[in-house]
């Protein structure tokens, strides 16, 4: 089975598009439709043609482009089935632990909420890539508008537990304002003080800090660290719960 091929580009102000290939079928896969515009471009940059959206949940910037994407290329759109009756033009509704086949390559939607009430991850398991969306980004995770900072606490350990291996690609290049934030809450962890070096410098140089790795994100990211005692004795939230050590590092960020 040869292996996917993907490409990463720049949507709307700071959204990134994602068109997943396979290069034995021809199957092309668009991770959400922000805008389509630049969709299409990379598509026909690439020579691909694209039978499937994968969308990942309801917001505009991730589905502004459903209907015109579907018009164009008659393609097929999978999405979370807690929020079928928000996506346009919706085809197939998934819902946790739901796998099908990409060609020959397996997906498994994993049910992520927090960010939105039902917003899903898709996992390439074999292939070792998620596509996460606003669930989990790079050294931070999605704000939460409609669900409690209990459930995406709990989204987000169902994503830790993938392997260190795994490929992450995120919905927004909000990297460098992530790290800097991530140093107010973890100053101590030499790792991610190397990592934000390493972001400054890639931004300065116009550089996408896309894709990321669970095994880095699970060593330097504060919204999967809740249970850290360095992290906590920053806090000063010694004898808390995880729930409520990640309560507080959201607010924090949001207030960032």
């Amino acid at each position: 089975m040869k292996s996917l091929e993907i490409e990463v580009f720049s949507c709307r102000s700071d959204n990134y598009g994602v068109l997943v290939h396979d290069p034995e079928t021809g199957l092309t896969a668009s991770i959400d439709a922000p805008e389509e515009k630049p969709i299409v471009d990379a598509a026909e940059r690439r020579g691909w043609t694209i039978s499937h959206i994968f969308t990942t949940h309801h917001h505009t910037d991730h589905v502004e482009a459903n209907l015109a994407l579907k018009a164009r290329f008659d393609l097929e759109i999978i999405g979370p089935v807690n929020e079928a009756v928000a996506i346009p033009g919706l085809d197939r509704s998934v819902e946790d632990g739901d796998e099908f086949l990409f060609g020959e390559h397996l997906v498994r939607a994993i049910e992520t909420p927090g960010h939105t009430a039902g917003h899903i991850c898709f996992h390439f398991s074999e292939d070792k890539i998620l596509f996460a969306a606003d669930t989990l980004f790079a050294l931070g995770c999605g704000r939460l508008f409609e669900r409690p900072a209990a459930d995406m606490w709990h989204s987000l350990q169902k994503l830790a537990v993938l392997p260190d291996e795994t490929a992450i690609y995120f919905g927004h290049e909000y990297t460098l304002a992530n790290a800097r934030f991530a140093l107010t809450i973890d100053p101590d962890n030499e790792a991610l003080q190397r990592r934000v070096v390493q972001i400054e410098e890639a931004r300065a140089e116009g550089r996408f800090t896309i894709p990321t790795m669970m095994g880095l994100e699970k060593e330097t990211n504060p919204f999967l660290r809740a249970a850290d005692p360095s992290i906590r004795r920053n806090l000063i939230m010694e004898g808390k719960t995880n729930e409520e050590v990640f309560a507080e590092i959201r607010k924090r960020k949001d207030n960032f």
